[in-house]
C-alpha cells in the first residue's frame, strides 16, 4: 500500500488541500478536532477526531509510515508544536506547515530538517498582484529573470484571435501554450498542442507568459487597455488640497477664525481714518493690543478712543484665547491627515487596496515592486502595517472602505482596479458592490474564503474575480509534498499542471549528460527556461551540472519522474531512403550508434532500407529523427 499522507486540520484551507490531494491521487488520513469520522464530505477518507497535538492519535493516524504531514490549523502555536512532534516521531517524513506569522516562515523552514513552512499571504499576494495589473491570472510562479503568469485566453465571436494560428499568436506575444481546449473536440495539453490549429469562437487558450506580455495582449482583447498613473497639475492638487481642507474644518473654527479676522480688519479701519494712523501702523497697533494688552502710543486720548482700546482688549483676549484652543484640538485630532492624502491620490490609473491586513500588506509590497501607483483604505488607526505603508510613500486612509465617502476619496472610480481584502467577506462585497454601482465597468478583485460563495458571486453578481483564498492556496500545500522544487500547481481544463525546477546536483544525478530534448520527450515535460540560456537557441543541447531547468508537466508525468519511472527503450530508427550529400553523416551515425567499421556501416548502407539505431527512448528516437530529417534523410520511429 502507498504512505499515506497525513493531514491536520480540516478548515477552509484543511478541505480544498484534501481535494487536491485526492486529485494528485495520494492517499490521505485525517485527523481534525472538530470533524467526525462519519462526515460524508470525507467520502472514505480515514479520519481520526482529536487535538493533533496528541502523541497516541499521530501514531493512530499512521505517521510513522507518512510520506508527509501537511498541518494547516488556524493557530501557529498548534502547528508549530505538531510540526516538532511528528519531526520527532518520524524523521524521514516532509512536513508542510501553515503559518501566519511572516517573520517564523523562513526561519522555521531553515531550523527545522525536511520542513516547509508556507504562508497564505505570501502564496496568494503575487497571484493576486498579477491579476489586478493584467486582469486575468490562474496561476504565477518565478524565474531568475522575473516572474511568469498563467492565464487563460477565451475565443469570442467578435475576437480579433478568430482564424489566428497558435504557433503565430505565441511568437508574437512571446508566450508559451500549455492547454488548448477547442470548443469541437478534446483539450490538448503542452507538447500535444497542434500549433498549427487556427482558433475558433469558443476555443480557450491556457498560455504562459510574462505579465508585461499579457498585460498587453488581454487589454487589447478586452478593448479595455488602461492608461497609466496620471497626476494632476500642481495647480489643481493644491487646489484640491485646501478644498478638501476646508471641507475637515470643525464648525467651531470656521465661526471663530473669520470674526478673529473681521475684528482685526475693523480695528485697522479704525486706527486708519478714525485716529489718522497710517494701514501698517494701525494694523500693527491692532495686533498688539489683542496680542500684548500694550497701549496706545501717544497722550491725551479722546474718551472714546479709551472705551474702543478697552473694548478691543476684551474681545481680543476672548478670541485669541477661543481661537487657540478650538485650533489646537482640531490639529491634535489630525484632522488635516486625510486631505493632505487625498493631495498624494493619483487621478487615475492606480490600484485600490481595501484593508491592510497580512494579504493587504503583501499585496501593496507586490504591486509597489512592479512600479504600481498605490493607495490604501485601512480600518485601524493602530493597525501593524499602517505605519510601514505610509512609510513606503503609499497615500493611506484610515477610515471604513463601505463608506462611500472614503472610496471617493481614494478615488475608486477612476482607478485601475479595487482590491477588497479586508477579513469580512460582507464588507468585502460590499465594497465591490458600492465600486460597481459608481462605475459599472470597474475591475474589481473581491477575497472570499468559501470557493461556492465565490463562484455565486462570479455568476450571479457578474463579479468576475472573486476569488476563494483556500481554494487558490491549498495546491501549494499539496506541491510542497514533492519538495522545495515544484513552484505551483494549476487546474486547467481537468488537468493538474505542475510547474517543477529541476536542478542538475552532481555528476551522478540522472539528469547529467541528457539531451534536454530528448528528455523532456519521453516525460512530457514542456521546458519553459534554462538559467543562464535561451531555450528558443538551443539545438542539441545536453544537461550539465549546476543547470536549473524549469519545466511544466501534467502532475502524472511528475510523479512518474519522482519515481524514477524511466522509459521503455524500445524504439528503432528506420532509415527508408537518403539523398547522397548525406552519405556522410550517415556512415558517422551508423558507425556511434551501431558500433560497427566503417567497411560495415557502408556495407549497411547499400541496403535500403535498413535500423540505424535500436534499442533507444521515444525521446531518443524523435531526436535523431528531427536530425536526420535536416540532411533530407527520409526516416521513421518504429
Amino acid at each position: 500500500m502507498e504512505r499515506p499522507v497525513v493531514l491536520c486540520g480540516l478548515g477552509r484551507v484543511g478541505w480544498r488541500v484534501l481535494a487536491s490531494l485526492r486529485a494528485a491521487g495520494l492517499p490521505a488520513v485525517v485527523l481534525d478536532i472538530n470533524t467526525s469520522p462519519d462526515d460524508p464530505r470525507l467520502n472514505g477518507i480515514t479520519a481520526f477526531k482529536g487535538d493533533c497535538r496528541r502523541t497516541e492519535l499521530l501514531e493512530l493516524a499512521g505517521v510513522k509510515q507518512a510520506q508527509a504531514v501537511v498541518i494547516v490549523t488556524s493557530d501557529d502555536l498548534v502547528n508549530i508544536s505538531t510540526a516538532l512532534l511528528v519531526r520527532r516521531l518520524n524523521p524521514d517524513a516532509r512536513v508542510v506547515v501553515r503559518m501566519f506569522n511572516q517573520n517564523l516562515v523562513a526561519r522555521f523552514t531553515g531550523a527545522v530538517k525536511n520542513t516547509i513552512a508556507l504562508s497564505v499571504s505570501a502564496l496568494i499576494a503575487p497571484m493576486l498582484a498579477l491579476t489586478a495589473v493584467t486582469g486575468d491570472a490562474l496561476g504565477a510562479f518565478k524565474l531568475d529573470d522575473g516572474p511568469r503568469q498563467i492565464s487563460e485566453l477565451v475565443v469570442t465571436e467578435d475576437s480579433e484571435l478568430v482564424g489566428r494560428r497558435v504557433a503565430d499568436l505565441m511568437r508574437e506575444h512571446g508566450l508559451i501554450a500549455l492547454v488548448h481546449s477547442p470548443a469541437i473536440g478534446t483539450s490538448r495539453l503542452l507538447r500535444a498542442i497542434d500549433t498549427d490549429a487556427a482558433l475558433a469562437p469558443g476555443d480557450r487558450l491556457v498560455v504562459c507568459g510574462t505579465p508585461q506580455a499579457l498585460r498587453k495582449l488581454l487589454g487589447q482583447l478586452r478593448g479595455d487597455l488602461l492608461p497609466g498613473v496620471q497626476w494632476a497639475g500642481a495647480l489643481r492638487r493644491w487646489l484640491r488640497t485646501a478644498r478638501r481642507t476646508l471641507l475637515e474644518v470643525d464648525l467651531a473654527v470656521k465661526i471663530i477664525t473669520p470674526v478673529l479676522f473681521v475684528t482685526l480688519f475693523a480695528s485697522t479701519l479704525i486706527f486708519r481714518y478714525g485716529i489718522g494712523t497710517e494701514w501698517g501702523d494701525g494694523l500693527y497697533q491692532t495686533v498688539s493690543i489683542i496680542a500684548t494688552g500694550g497701549e496706545l502710543h501717544g497722550e491725551n486720548k479722546p474718551e472714546w478712543v479709551k472705551v474702543f482700546l478697552s473694548v478691543l482688549k476684551l474681545a481680543g483676549a476672548a478670541l485669541v484665547a477661543g481661537f487657540t484652543a478650538i485650533l489646537t484640538n482640531y490639529l491634535i485630532r489630525a484632522r488635516l491627515g486625510g486631505a493632505l492624502e487625498v493631495r498624494r491620490v493619483p487621478d487615475g490609473g492606480h490600484v485600490v487596496i481595501c484593508g491592510l491586513g497580512n494579504i493587504g500588506y503583501r499585496l501593496v509590497l507586490e504591486l509597489t515592486a512592479m512600479g504600481e501607483r498605490v493607495v490604501a483604505i485601512d480600518k485601524e488607526n493602530d493597525g501593524p502595517f499602517l505605519d510601514i505603508v505610509r512609510g513606503k510613500g503609499v497615500p493611506t486612509f484610515v477610515g471604513d472602505a463601505t463608506v462611500p465617502e472614503i472610496l471617493r476619496q481614494a478615488r475608486a472610480e477612476t482607478a485601475k482596479v479595487v482590491i477588497a481584502s479586508t477579513s469580512s467577506e460582507l464588507a468585502n462585497l460590499e465594497i465591490a458592490l458600492l465600486v460597481r454601482e459608481k462605475n459599472p465597468n470597474q475591475r474589481v478583485i473581491v477575497r472570499l474564503s468559501d470557493p461556492q460563495f465565490a463562484e455565486a458571486v462570479r455568476e450571479s453578481a457578474d463579479i468576475r474575480h472573486a476569488i476563494s483564498v483556500p481554494a487558490l492556496a491549498a495546491p501549494a500545500f499539496a506541491a510542497a509534498i514533492y519538495g522545495d522544487r515544484v513552484q505551483t500547481l494549476v487546474t486547467v481544463a481537468g488537468h493538474t499542471l505542475v510547474v517543477i525546477d529541476l536542478v542538475v546536483d552532481d555528476a551522478e544525478d540522472y539528469l547529467n549528460g541528457r539531451s534536454l530534448r530528448a528528455f523532456a520527450l519521453d516525460y512530457s515535460l514542456l521546458p519553459v527556461a534554462l538559467a543562464g540560456h535561451d531555450l528558443g537557441a538551443l539545438r542539441g543541447y545536453r544537461l550539465k551540472v549546476g543547470d536549473k531547468l524549469t519545466v511544466v508537466a501534467a502532475l502524472a508525468d511528475f510523479e512518474r519522474l519522482l519515481r524514477f519511472e524511466k522509459p521503455p527503450a524500445a524504439h528503432r530508427v528506420e532509415v527508408d531512403s537518403y539523398p547522397a550529400t548525406a552519405r556522410d553523416e550517415l556512415l558517422t551515425l551508423v558507425q556511434a550508434l551501431r558500433h560497427v567499421s566503417r567497411e560495415e556501416a557502408a556495407a549497411l548502407l547499400n541496403g535500403e532500407p535498413f535500423a540505424l539505431a535500436e534499442g533507444m527512448t521515444f525521446g531518443e528516437a524523435r531526436e535523431l529523427l528531427d536530425q536526420l530529417e535536416r540532411e533530407k534523410v527520409t526516416a521513421r520511429v518504429l
